[in-house]
């Protein structure tokens, strides 16, 4: 989180208390003073608070000259998140007001928050969202690239198989994509989707964003490998990637997906993958795999 102590005046929350139920609210990704004046209020008038990580809220509403005044501060993680959401759906029966923080961002959005908020939902409780910063949409925001249709899909799998079978899927959606990776597989993920997608795909790797060293690379797979370089960058990464183009499925497009499917994959998954990947028979493609494997370099 970055700070701007120069905020050390008490928060004056507006007029009327905070209802009861649970808030979900929303914090900086970065810049401290990205927080919302709402989010303040909730923070300074709920009668609980709860934080994925307890110290980063306090750091944060010492920033903002929130004072705690004794309130209870539980930590809700990935760890505890079942066996304390019991305990916060009995503080919302009794008509408390309860605000929940991720570490950085909207909670839930691939961040702890679901399993406290659906027992609040399951005991017939409110839940209520203060919205804010958001990895997600920031980086649509500056990609560059059409934002009419989007899925976000969070961190890809590691295991090689799943992530063929993530990657295929994502991608054969008519939307641009959106999913964070760390900083270690950025490269080795942009060398798959090269592989997968054709290396001319368009993408966007954005890198610390609101923060002091905020990057935004755009370009083709292959422009993005050359511009990263053989050194892993640092900081948190989100990765968009354009549409897939129009579908084309006749014999050309089917062989050059084939051949960059062969290049990573045996004849019997590089079959499987096109087949699913451009609609196609998987008899059909099959048979053409054969044909390509047993052609001579």
């Amino acid at each position: 989180m970055t700070g701007n102590s120069e905020n050390s005046s008490r928060w004056r929350a507006s007029a009327g208390g905070i209802a009861p139920g649970l808030h979900l609210v929303a914090t900086p990704i970065g810049a401290a003073r990205d927080i919302t004046l709402r989010a303040l209020d909730i923070l300074a008038g709920a009668d609980v608070l709860a934080a994925e990580d307890t110290r980063t809220l306090r750091h944060l509403m010492e920033i903002h000259g929130v004072a705690l005044n004794g309130r209870p501060l539980i930590a809700v993680h990935d760890h505890n998140e079942k066996g304390v959401a019991a305990r916060i759906t009995g503080l919302l029966r009794e008509g408390r007001s309860v605000a929940y923080a991720s570490e950085a961002g909207t909670p839930l959005i691939s961040d702890p928050g679901f399993g406290l908020a659906r027992a609040a939902v399951e005991a017939g409780q409110t839940v209520l969202a203060a919205p804010g910063a958001s990895a997600v949409l920031a980086a649509l925001a500056v990609a560059g690239l059409p934002t009419d249709r989007f899925l976000f899909a969070g961190f890809p799998p590691a295991a090689a198989g799943e992530r063929q079978r993530f990657f295929a899927e994502l991608l054969a959606v008519g939307a641009t994509a959106v999913f964070y990776e760390s900083p270690r597989r950025i490269r080795k993920t942009l060398a798959e989707l090269a592989v997968i997608c054709g290396p001319t795909r368009r993408a966007a790797v954005c890198r610390e964003l609101t923060k002091r060293h905020e990057e935004v690379l755009r370009g083709s797979f292959d422009e993005l490998l050359e511009a990263i370089g053989d050194t892993d960058p640092k900081g948190e990464i989100v990765l968009v990637v354009d549409r897939a183009p129009p579908e084309q499925s006749g014999p050309e497009a089917i062989a050059l997906a084939l051949d960059q499917a062969l290049l990573t994959m045996r004849v019997k998954e590089a079959a499987a993958f096109v087949a699913q990947t451009l609609n196609v028979a998987r008899r059909e493609v099959y048979q053409m795999a054969l044909e390509r494997s047993r052609k001579p370099d």
